[in-house]
């Protein structure tokens, strides 16, 4: 077979292939090029799930000598020379987006720059330019695209349902519209105006006009990553993972490393199947990203992933830490003299409170619990939230989770919880308590749970989690890669008290565990960090284990569904949520409250219509 030149035919539709895949690329490309224009205005129409397009903008337009060329394949101002791809600092470069279009289309290009009287035009049929044509319009360009694809019908019969490729249109121009709040967008379709989006002060006013739900919003700086995170709270999720919108350098991307930065941020605040709701905006010095890897410029490379993966969860999860959405809960109050806590859990004179329910009565709990020898474990806590033995309970000494875990101060993050009014226990199993104009029940075992899990969080970060030592070392057979991964990992998982140590390039050996903890989970959790660490790096694939084993830990250390609780103890566990932000959430995602507003309960009663 011989080798041969192709025609300019075919290598125009393996451009347009490879540059506009389906209409919603070439609407993409198409207003891309009038935000490099400088346009502050962009009405969008499309009709026939994207085969007719019209894009209009206010921008500076194209001279008339120039229109000819701007259909040209590898026609562009954005770059001359090979160094400028490493520093752009506009959308589209490549000079293929209007003759690759044109190639699969009929076209027709009109423009007007601001100084120009009149416009000019410029039709092209599939490949075939016509005459320029001086005709009337305001400065600006408009392109309309007519029977995308009909010259390669092996491409349009792949194309998707009208309604599947509108919507994929629709979800283009709301990336685009998030990433430009400067500029105002109309949308339309079969001659209705679907969206206008006003020009917006800050990417946080824009993504609630886009997003329509209340946001939030957190900047960070990190080795020259620029982040600002607009996000929604944990309450607020979204079903799958499309509602995490990334940005790199003003381009929307498709990446999966950021946005697995986006998921891990809200560890322990969303239950299985719920996804973040976040648009994040990285900008970075041009020589650590490379945006000229995909013909559709949808995805990036950066030079050192990791420090990219850093900065968005830190700036997303320092965010979420400080809890904003608990600062719009309004009507709080403080609670009577009758019900004030006197119960300051201190190292000198820890308290003695008791959790006795006629069901969990001591003999029946030790015939349950101590054939694992970790009652006693399982009851102190080491004081971790409220859940002691009574003074007159004998316990077993100094066998605890943590050593001095009340050394570790915790910062108080709010007033709301401790200002609640509470009123009793509902079921042995939720705190009933009021402010003003709303009604709470509070699961105690999943807001303690939460407590008991930052506390064992602060403790593995300050080295004060206790271990037990095993009298034979556990021998756990590895991959040789798992091995090594595990090893470089030794002196932060001793910070957790698992002491270990390669034996040869297949097995490690536990010396030591957490006290409390089964060798299975122990095993299962250093197996399952292996893999993290070998596909995703170390630093954060060691704390999500490590959160995953204090977890555990935390869940076996609290007060119980069942339990029955005094005032005093319920409002101890009120104050000490108020240490941690995030309390509103279990550990594993579960909501720890659910409200009731006096005004639903008042129309649901009839009194109020």
């Amino acid at each position: 077979m011989s080798i041969r030149l192709l025609s300019s035919e075919v290598i125009d539709q393996i451009a347009a292939g490879e540059v506009v895949e389906r209409p919603s690329h070439m609407v993409k490309e198409l207003v891309e090029n009038s935000l490099d224009a400088g346009c502050t205005e962009i009405e969008v129409e499309f009709d026939q799930g994207g085969r007719r397009v019209r894009v209009t903008d206010n921008g500076n337009g194209i001279a008339t000598e120039q229109l000819t060329l701007a259909l040209a394949r590898h026609a562009t101002s954005k770059i001359s020379e090979a160094d400028d791809l490493w520093k752009l600092g506009t959308y589209g470069f490549r000079g293929e987006a209007l003759a690759t279009v044109a190639a699969v289309s009929r076209l027709m290009l009109t423009s007007r720059t601001l100084d120009a009287k009149t416009a000019s035009q410029i039709k092209n049929e599939f490949g075939t330019n016509s005459q320029l044509e001086t005709v009337g319009g305001n400065p600006g360009t408009t392109v309309l695209i007519e029977e995308l694809f009909a010259n390669v019908p092996a491409r349009l019969k792949f194309l998707k349902s009208e309604s599947a490729e509108s919507s994929q249109i629709k979800n283009t121009l709301k990336a685009l519209a998030l990433a430009r709040p400067d500029v105002e967008f109309r949308i339309r379709s079969g001659g209705k105006l679907l969206s206008v989006w006003p020009r917006a002060n800050s990417h946080l006013e824009r993504a609630e006009q886009i997003l329509e739900t209340e946001l939030f919003s957190a900047t960070y700086t990190f080795n020259g990553f620029e982040v600002q995170a607009s996000f929604a709270s944990p309450h607020n999720v979204a079903g799958q993972a499309r509602q995490i919108w990334i940005f790199v350098q003003g381009r929307w991307v498709q990446d999966r490393g950021l946005q697995a930065a986006v998921i891990d941020a809200y560890r322990g605040l969303l239950m299985h199947g719920e996804y973040p709701i976040a648009s994040i905006q990285v900008k970075c010095p041009p020589e650590e990203v490379d945006v000229n890897i995909h013909p559709a410029k949808s995805a990036v490379r950066f030079r050192d992933n990791q420090t990219a993966f850093r900065a968005v969860h830190r700036c997303l999860r320092e965010g979420l830490e400080k809890a904003p959405w608990i600062e719009n809960q309004t009507g709080v109050h403080a609670p009577s003299k009758a019900y004030d806590s006197t119960l300051e859990l201190s190292p000198s004179e820890p308290q003695a409170l008791s959790f006795q329910a006629p069901e969990l009565d001591r003999t029946q709990y030790q015939k349950r619990e101590l054939t694992s020898a970790h009652y006693d474990v399982l009851k102190t806590a080491a004081k971790a939230a409220p859940t002691y033995l009574d003074s007159s309970t004998e316990r077993r000494p100094e066998t605890t989770f943590v050593r001095n875990l009340e050394q570790i101060p915790a910062t108080r993050a709010t007033s709301f919880w401790s200002q609640l009014q509470v009123l009793g226990q509902a079921h042995l199993t939720y705190i009933l308590a009021e402010n003003n104009s709303t009604l709470y029940l509070i699961d105690q075992h999943a807001a303690h749970e939460r407590i008991a899990y930052e506390r064992l969080m602060s403790a593995w970060k300050t080295g004060l989690i206790e271990r037990q030592d095993l009298l034979l070392p556990l021998t756990v057979t590895l991959e040789p890669e798992a091995v090594e991964a595990i090893g470089a990992q030794a002196v932060a998982l001793a910070k957790v008290g698992i002491e270990l140590e390669p034996i040869g390039h297949e097995a490690i050996a536990i010396r030591s565990m957490p006290v409390g903890i089964s060798e299975k989970a122990v095993v299962s959790s250093l197996k399952e960090l292996a893999r993290e660490i070998i596909e995703k790096g170390g630093g954060f694939a060691l704390e999500r284990k490590i959160s995953d084993l204090c977890a555990t830990m935390a869940c076996h250390s609290v007060v119980r569904a069942g339990q029955a609780l005094s005032v005093e103890q319920m409002q101890t566990l009120l104050e000490q949520m108020d240490e941690f932000p995030l309390s509103s959430f279990c550990p594993h995602g579960r909501p720890v409250s659910v409200e009731y507003p006096y005004q639903k309960l008042e129309r649901d009663f009839g009194r109020i219509v």
